[in-house]
């Protein structure tokens, strides 16, 4: 049977968001510091993307410490198991109304393919991408009066991986914002991320729901 349940808490749904946003706002300034796009202008699309890249970085740290604080990360360890019933049905079955292969739950938010993904997207394409535009923005910097380098050949490497990070993530992003529509609902995902409360499967009076139906009441004392 279907159960309404607190499946992401407050500061999981604030991170998520303030991530997308921010995402979007150093996609559309790297777009206009590479000429693409005519908006805030040059200087000031520069200034604005390194605030924000600041602010990612900041979020990122708090980010890894809750995961870590509350056994978040565990969300994200990769299995095989029915990852290639996973894939075929996002190749096949979702066009068929096939039943989806895996069942989401508290201790289990993420399907097979969505963990392997998001584990690729943590631990190499964001990494790839701050530690490339920290690279970028620290090329050249003042020091007692003069300039000192960073002793890197050239900065169009750096500037490569930096642009290709992105494409990678902005090519996550679309195909995030397909799958947010698949839901039981076109909206439900996207509510579920907005309130935490997701309609999911459980076995009526199974330890899961027990323990789901406490865990609500902490969250909700708490919050």
């Amino acid at each position: 049977m279907k159960n309404k349940v607190y499946i992401y808490r407050s500061f999981e749904r604030f991170w998520h968001w303030m991530q997308a946003i921010l995402i979007f706002f150093l996609a559309a300034t790297g777009f206009e510091i590479h000429g693409v796009i005519n908006f805030f202008g040059y200087a000031n699309a520069v200034k604005y993307h390194s605030v924000a890249a600041y602010i990612f970085i900041i979020l990122i740290v708090f980010a890894i410490f809750w995961h870590f604080a509350t056994g978040e990360w565990k969300q994200y360890v990769p299995t095989l198991e029915h990852l290639r019933s996973q894939i075929d049905f996002y190749l096949v079955g979702i066009f068929r109304n096939a039943p989806h292969p895996t069942k989401k739950s508290v201790l289990s938010k993420l399907n097979p393919l969505q963990k392997l993904v998001y584990l690729a997207l943590k631990i190499l394409v964001i990494p790839t991408m701050v530690i490339s535009g920290l690279l970028y923005m620290f090329y050249r910097y003042p020091q007692k009066g003069g300039i000192e380098g960073l002793n890197i050949d050239s900065i169009n490497v750096i500037a490569l991986f930096h642009t290709a990070g992105a494409f990678l993530l902005l090519a996550f992003i679309i195909v995030h914002l397909y799958l947010v529509t698949t839901g039981t609902t076109i909206t439900s995902n996207l509510k579920a991320m907005i309130t935490g409360y997701e309609e999911i499967e459980t076995e009526e009076g199974s330890n899961e729901e027990k323990s789901n139906k406490t865990n609500l009441k902490e969250e909700v004392v708490n919050e």
